[in-house]
């Protein structure tokens, strides 16, 4: 009797005549003999979902806990909701609290995904339509530019509180606290310091009152990271020039050193925009990029999610899942590590040129957000399709930044005029001092 062990049969899975995966422990393939990235892939635990979900709104009525009235909507500058028919506040949970989400970020490990930032359904619809608890009317609400509805019959306020698959519900949102008349106050004032410079068309059309207090998408994503850094630093030893007047040259000596650091870190509530169209920083079509100036959002604060919050404001749809927002993730995370590293390598008085980068990132949780922005924005016509700015408060913090169309030619004669001034005077004090 022979102990051989029976040759495996041939592989059979895809690409072959059956098209018939391998059953669980069939294949051929040892995980083992794989490259990393492919065998860290395939052995990652499936992603883990928290549910976020809130099933006692998912009917779409958000009722007084008091009175039962549906007419509810956040107390302004403030986290509660209050009752518009007998002005009871209350407040909804914070999710950092309710799900744990500030613990244990360095024991992550694989993806964990709250329930509201799961993938988007390719054929997920925006009319979501509900049956009021009051009348027994049909009311809809379309997604793509409102949460929240009233009956037409009873007035009854109906919201989208169920997590529906296209991007349109997250786990939490992040209430405003600046007031709409002092984010116009602000986004006034800054452009009274730019006004001098500013676009003739621009001074004429500009009604700050035309702000618009928006949420826009984004993923919270904690992450349990390492990352790998080469190259090669210089210490100066000696400094020195040749020549003579317009031919002088500065020379430098220098010790040339190879470097390499290794750096374990986390990062918590780091936020990465989830809107293609925010996401696009093409600086010759948009100022989008004034959204990432007014960061950061106190996101420990966010509440569990719940559509009266965004009564009376607009809001943005998620479209980018979480496998888009990787390489984002990944490009961030090495930034923290460069300067993770950056403090010891302060000896290499002419800097450190890193050739080489890694970033592992051992385990991430995303949580998908509603932030509060007040907008203000402007087309520019002009070639290329012209170019649309934007003014940005943050909701929270009142930070303010961003983009006035101004003329050129009152730049050019300015610094022009500028440039002739400070020369005259550097001539007179050589003139003088001679």
């Amino acid at each position: 009797m022979s102990n051989t062990t029976p040759p495996v049969p041939p592989y059979r899975g895809p690409g072959s005549p059956r098209e018939v995966p391998p059953a669980p422990g069939q294949s051929p393939i040892d995980p083992a003999t794989l490259p990393d990235p492919i065998r860290k892939e395939i052995e990652a635990p499936d992603p883990v979902a928290i549910d976020t979900a809130s099933k006692e709104l998912e009917d779409g009525v958000n009722r007084c806990p008091k009175c039962g009235s549906t007419d509810v909507r956040q107390k302004p500058g403030s986290d509660q909701l209050i009752c518009m028919y007998c002005r009871h506040q209350w407040q909804s949970a914070r999710v950092e609290e309710q799900f744990g989400l500030g613990e244990g970020i360095d024991q992550l490990e694989g993806t964990v995904i709250a329930s509201g930032a799961r993938d988007i359904a390719a054929d997920a619809r925006n009319l979501m339509t509900f049956k009021c608890s009051g009348c027994g009317a049909e009311v809809t609400v379309n997604t793509e530019n409102a949460m929240t509805a009233r009956c037409h019959w009873c007035r009854h306020v109906l919201g989208v509180n169920e997590q529906i698959a296209n991007g349109a519900v997250p786990d939490a949102v992040l209430p405003f606290h600046i007031k709409k008349e002092d984010a116009v106050a602000r986004i006034r004032q800054f452009v009274d310091k730019r006004r001098l410079f500013a676009l003739k068309a621009f001074k004429e059309q500009f009604t700050p009152e035309n702000v618009v207090g928006v949420y826009l998408p984004y993923m919270i994503v904690d992450g349990n990271a390492s990352a790998d850094v080469g190259g090669f630093g210089e210490i100066k030893t000696r400094e020195y020039t040749k020549g003579s007047g317009d031919s002088k040259k500065t020379y430098y000596d220098a010790d040339v050193y190879s470097v390499s650091r290794h750096v374990d870190f986390t990062v918590d509530d780091l936020p990465l925009e989830s809107s293609a169209a925010r996401g696009n920083l093409d600086t010759r079509r948009n100022t989008n990029n004034i959204i990432n100036t007014i960061l950061p959002f106190d996101t420990k604060n966010a509440i569990k999610w719940n559509a009266s919050y965004l009564a009376g404001f607009t809001s943005e749809k998620r479209d980018l899942n979480v496998t888009g927002l990787r390489p984002e993730l990944e490009d961030q995370l090495l930034s923290i590590a460069r300067s993770q590293v950056e403090y010891s390598v302060n000896q290499y008085d002419r800097g450190v040129r890193w050739e080489q980068e890694r970033i592992d990132v051992h385990g991430s949780r995303w949580v998908s957000m509603y932030l509060p922005v007040w907008l203000y924005s402007y087309f520019q016509p002009g070639s290329n399709g012209g170019m649309l700015h934007y003014i940005a408060v943050n909701g929270r913090t009142g930070e303010t930044m961003g983009s006035v169309p101004v003329q050129q030619w009152k730049l050019i004669s300015t610094a022009l005029t500028v440039g002739t001034f400070v020369e005259g005077i550097v001539l007179w004090l050589i003139g003088h001092s001679s």
